[in-house]
């Protein structure tokens, strides 16, 4: 299995590769995540330094997204790299070469960041700055999960009957951990998958449906992405489903023999045709034309 450090290396050289221009940045929102369920430290950071490598891809992704989620990660390793200089080990020159510019990005808005969390209010029904990185577990890539879900459940406003979202996140990674038997690829991604789900500004009723327990951790780890999708989400794929589903019936049907048909992929007129009313009792019928000749299938009202 790798180590941290060179999985690091080998997500630092896909992110160059997109800052360069010679690879999509599609997959960078993922790979974000994947770095951040990571267990790196002061040293990792030393030594790949991937802090100035995601700074750069921060300024040059037009995502919103992407931005955003760099700019937390680097925010979360300058908070490490202040608790190592606060313990005297030394200054951040001796963790971290090479970071005066880094820094200066790093602390970007940290006054005014400081200043929000401190006029937040503590009401149930608010939602509480992120909750800092603590020890769940003995085990950091499962901490990290329970971490990036704490976060997810309390990235809006809580509603009224909120139960503990700490407690809820650590059922929710336990059972997900029991599923997968461990963390390796289907269990990250399976992480990933719930807190993209419970951050969707489209599907707030998720979030609310979990914190308030009309959903259980149990039955929210192993959830389908059809399960978790937003009603829009889930209407439209409905929607998809039911016309493929309608057409590929209607145009498998035997149908009648006719040589009024012309197929435009072979110029052949042997063909067959059913006639299927598939709108309002109003409208014309929809004619559904097979060649026998080629398989070409084709309609029209």
């Amino acid at each position: 299995m790798a180590s941290c450090e060179d999985e690091v290396m080998r997500i630092g050289k896909k992110f160059e590769k997109m800052i360069q221009g010679t690879k999509s940045m599609d997959s960078a929102l993922e790979l974000l995540d994947a770095l951040s369920s990571l267990p790196i430290n002061v040293n990792v950071l030393t030594k790949t330094r991937i802090g100035m490598t995601v700074n750069d891809l921060r300024k040059k992704s037009t995502d919103e997204h992407v931005s955003k989620r760099a700019k937390n990660l680097i925010k979360e390793w300058k908070t490490l790299l202040e608790n190592k200089n606060h313990k005297g080990n030394g200054t951040s020159n001796d963790v971290m070469p090479r970071t005066d510019s880094a820094s200066s990005n790093l602390s970007e808005d940290s006054t005014s960041r400081s200043a929000a969390q401190h006029s937040i209010s503590t009401a149930n029904h608010s939602a509480p700055p992120p909750a800092p990185t603590r020890q769940f577990l003995n085990d950091e890539m499962r901490n990290k999960c329970i971490q990036m879900l704490l976060n997810a459940l309390q990235s809006k406003e809580l509603p009224d009957g909120t139960h503990d979202p700490e407690e809820l996140a650590v059922k929710i990674e336990k059972k997900l951990f029991e599923v997968h038997r461990g963390t390796g690829d289907k269990y990250r991604s399976a992480v990933r998958s719930r807190v993209f789900n419970l951050r969707d500004k489209k599907n707030a009723a998720l979030r609310e449906n979990v914190l308030t327990g009309v959903v259980t951790p149990a039955k929210f780890a192993v959830m389908t992405s059809e399960e978790m999708a937003s009603d829009e989400m889930r209407s439209q794929r409905e929607k998809f489903t039911k016309q493929a589903i309608e057409e590929h019936q209607m145009s498998v049907q035997e149908g009648t023999p006719s040589d009024m048909f012309k197929c435009g992929k072979c110029g052949k007129k042997n063909c067959t045709y059913t006639q299927v009313q598939t709108r309002s009792a109003d409208e014309p019928m929809t004619t559904f034309v097979f060649c026998r000749e080629c398989g070409n299938r084709w309609k029209f009202c």
